[in-house]
């Protein structure tokens, strides 16, 4: 898993960071002192969670945490008592009141791995490639590209080939895939950033036909 810290206190990014080293199960990717670097940082990399203290300057974190795409996850940690019924709004996995112990930092890390293993278990495919069988998590898929009779599933680490055209590919993935080109599905978890002619997606920029333009505008407009 990768994480970051935001938080405009210095000593709350140091504490934070001894405990991601002892927790030992999480890679710190990077540190910020307010939200709109954290915002940048973010719309050109994907992190699994955020460390989010809400009292900050130019952006709060509320108010960041409502601009982040799914699957990125939130944990608050905060001075304030007052934000935590707001914070199940924007479906926090945990709020975390400073100062905070190694204990209770613990006990919401381990809340943040039970819930993505019951999201990764929930969308499970078998893709059947050549003599093999591949159990495959969806959200491990970042797009599908289509290359003659088979489709290609790219995912962070592995291209798994499938001999299925691009509908049957469809028919079988979650709703947060959709075709973006004759030969491309992405994975909406995994975008970066948009425009009308290109969505960039970890590792590449893939092209909108003008076809499924609106189609994909439409889909994006939608979760703003």
């Amino acid at each position: 898993m990768k994480a970051i810290i935001v938080d405009d206190e210095p000593k709350a990014i140091e504490l934070l960071s001894n405990y991601i080293q002892l927790w030992g199960k999480i890679e710190l990717t990077g540190t910020f002192r307010n939200g709109l670097k954290a915002l940048e940082y973010l719309r050109q990399n994907q992190v699994d969670v955020i460390l989010l203290d809400i009292n900050m300057p130019h952006l709060s974190g509320m108010e960041l945490a409502k601009l982040l795409p799914p699957p990125t996850r939130v944990i608050f940690t905060t001075a304030y008592s007052e934000f935590a019924v707001e914070s199940y709004r924007v479906e926090a996995v945990d709020y975390l009141l400073k100062p905070i112990t190694l204990d209770r930092f613990i006990a919401a890390m381990n809340k943040l791995g039970n819930q993505m293993q019951t999201h990764e278990a929930s969308e499970i495919l078998w893709i059947k490639s050549g003599t093999r069988t591949y159990q495959v998590s969806a959200e491990a898929i970042v797009y599908l590209e289509k290359d003659g009779n088979y489709m290609v599933y790219h995912t962070g680490h592995e291209k798994i080939l499938a001999r299925e055209s691009i509908a049957e590919a469809l028919d079988r993935l979650p709703d947060h895939f959709i075709q973006i080109h004759k030969s491309y599905i992405i994975n909406l978890h995994r975008v970066i950033y948009w425009t009308k002619d290109e969505i960039k997606i970890p590792d590449t920029t893939l092209p909108v036909s003008a076809s499924y333009r609106a189609a994909v505008e439409a889909h994006f407009i939608k979760n703003l």
